[in-house]
Order: structure tokens, then sequence, then C-alpha cells
């Protein structure tokens, strides 16, 4: 195609590229991925909705697309932003060039940017808006740049979750699982199902009574994009759960939204944590993880003394964020990060398991006192 597109970022940054994917404009917060592998998990995780995404590989597109990897229905980053860019690709059963998948789903890029030093420039000024055209000259991009929204404040989770509930699983398992889909990703519906569950997935703004009526065994809570603090429905929700004592599992926005229900507040961090290579211990066993992770917002270290009843469970190695809690009253935990982690890391997948048993000890329990 070698068609010119620029970049242009809030503090003024301009970089100058080849068009990928349609041809057109675009706006969204910018921020990067230091995954090697699984851009196409990367695109359709709900969780980058509103974003613009820079890959940090520097190759991308070689392996091509294909239906088993998507995450969710169709990709939702705003626009991407890449080094080299490949059409052509090496990997028989993919059915198509991502060139093609972009075109098709209408996701504006560049390529031939030099990310380095892009990253880079991300780390020092932190995340922020920025815009990508192929069709607008550069003095032209500043008033467009404007009309995006600022990320912080921003509640997106209804835009993405699904319209209506669905059921995936073996509707006579023994174990029943409602997930609050405030942005799931489809790999962790697999991970339940996978370990024995009957799992129900609720748009975002269901209430606690409308998904009791599944009679559930315990609740999930997903990743999602947006600033949890503005999402009240969704605390209202998790406190309703909280107080029905059955087992509560949340991931990502999940991990927040459990943090907010408990008294606790979240914070915008200066430009996130996104990648497949995120070092973090468990505080509990002692062990460290290398771990999946998709958030520009955290839960605040200094509140965690607010609720003696929370306790940190995982904490960030780079920058000792929290990255997972526990009620100590209740049977209820979260992760910041994604143990489902598709494409990978695996070393976090012990946690589904710690959940269902924790459903099961319930159910146990539930039984011995009648």
């Amino acid at each position: 195609m070698n068609q010119k597109a620029y970049l242009l970022l809030q503090d003024g940054l301009l970089v100058e590229g080849t068009a990928i994917g349609k041809l057109g404009t675009t706006g969204g917060e910018i921020c990067f991925n230091t995954g090697m592998t699984g851009y196409q998990e990367i695109y359709t995780d709900p969780s980058y909705f509103g974003q613009i995404i820079v890959n940090t590989t520097a190759h991308i597109g070689n392996y091509g697309t294909m239906p088993e990897e998507q995450e969710s229905d169709n990709p939702k980053i705003s626009g991407l932003v890449v080094n080299e860019f490949s059409d052509d690709f090496s990997r028989k059963a993919s059915r198509e060039s991502l060139q093609k998948y972009l075109e098709k789903h209408n996701i504006v890029g560049i390529a031939d940017v030099d990310t380095r030093m892009l990253v880079r420039h991300i780390r020092n000024k932190g995340a922020q808006n920025a815009i990508i055209s192929s069709e607008l000259q550069p003095e032209q991009l500043r008033a467009q740049l404007m009309k995006v929204p600022d990320m912080n404040g921003l509640e997106l989770s209804s835009v993405v979750s699904t319209k209506a509930a669905y059921t995936a699983g073996d509707p006579n398992a023994s174990v029943r699982i409602a997930a609050l889909d405030v942005g799931i990703k489809r790999n962790i519906v697999r991970c339940l199902v996978d370990r024995g569950c009957y799992v129900k997935v609720f748009p975002a703004k269901t209430t606690f009574a409308q998904m009791e009526e599944f009679n559930p065994d315990g609740y999930f809570i997903s990743n999602g994009p947006g600033d949890p603090s503005v999402m009240d429905y969704a605390i209202k929700t998790v406190k309703d759960i909280l107080a029905s004592e059955k087992p509560v599992f949340g991931i990502c926005l999940g991990n927040q939204l459990l943090a907010l229900a408990c008294g606790l507040s979240t914070y915008k961090m200066h430009h996130g944590h996104r990648g497949l290579n995120h070092p973090v211990k468990n505080l509990v066993t002692g062990l460290g993880e290398m771990t999946s992770q998709n958030h520009g917002f955290a839960v605040s270290e200094k509140d965690i003394e607010k609720n003696p009843d929370v306790e940190v469970t995982h904490l960030h190695l780079n920058d000792q964020t929290i990255m997972g809690i526990r009620l100590k009253s209740k049977k209820a935990f979260s992760v910041q990060y994604h143990p489902e982690a598709s494409p990978g890391p695996h070393d976090s997948r012990y946690l589904f398991d710690d959940f269902v048993a924790m459903v099961k000890e319930s159910q146990t329990q539930a039984v011995a006192a009648k």
C-alpha cells in the first residue's frame, strides 16, 4: 500500500510512517504491550477498548490470523502502531493475513515506526491520548486529537459487555458459576469450563438478584476496560455478591471492583502494565510467577489499611504495585493479572483450580450445615 500515515501524541510528538489496516483516522489512549507473541489475542481483548496499541515486538503479522485465537468477536483496539509489518505469513493454519484482518475490522494503523523510541517516550511521559491518520495532514491532526476522550473517568465496560446472557459448559455440571461480564475474555470462560464448571455469563449491568436466579455456587468478576472508580453499578453488584457469602473470584478489573467494594480506592497508573513477561510474587506461597498483564489502573497501596479484612496476596516485583487481594472473613479473592494468559505464560493457571476448590468446599459446608 505504501501510503503515508502520521501519529501524533498529546504532548506534541509527531511520527511519520506507513499506513496499515484500514485507511482513515482514529484516536485513543496510546500504550504499549511487551508480549513477543499473541498479537491477535491482544487486539481482541475487550480491556483494550479505546486504546491505541504499540507492539514492542519488532516484527508483526508474520504468522497471520485465525478465528481460534480471538478473545472476543472482533478487535477492540482503537488503532495499531508497529515497527515492521508483514502482509505475508508462514503458518499454514492461518486463514488470512493481518492486513486483511485489520481491513475487514476497520482498524487503522501505522507501521515503519521506531517503536523503541516511542516506548521509551511513553515510559517517560506516561500514557496519553494520540491519533493516527492516513488521510489528514500533520497540521490537521491536533484538532482531531482534542476530540478524543480522556480514559480517566471513562466508563467503557457496558459498551463491550455481552448484550444478552449466555452459557458455556455442561448444564449438568456439579459447579455453577455466574460470571459478570465487564469485558470478559473467552479463554477465562474456557478455563472455568475445563475445570468442570457450568458458566453463565451476564451483561455488565445485571443486578445480583438477576444473577442469583441462575442459582450459582460461585461468582466470577471479569476483566474489562475503562476507569473502575466510576462503575457504581458494578461496585454495588460486587457488594451484594459478597453479602451472599458465596465464593468470589475476580481478574484484572474484577480485582479493582472487589477492592472498591471493600472501601479501597484505585488510581490511574503512569503508563500501566501490558505484556506477557511481568514478574509477580505470591506472598502466600513465596513463589514467583511470570504473568500476563493488561491494566492502566491499580488498587491503592496507601488504602490497604482502610479495611483490615483485606490481605494483599500478590505483588509486582518491578514496582511493588498490588497484584492480588483476598478477604479474611469471606471466600473472596482476586488478582490484577491474567491467569488465563492466552497465549501465555501459564504459571498462574492454579488460581482457577483454587477457585473451583473453594466453591466445592463451600458446597460441602452448605450440605453439612443442613
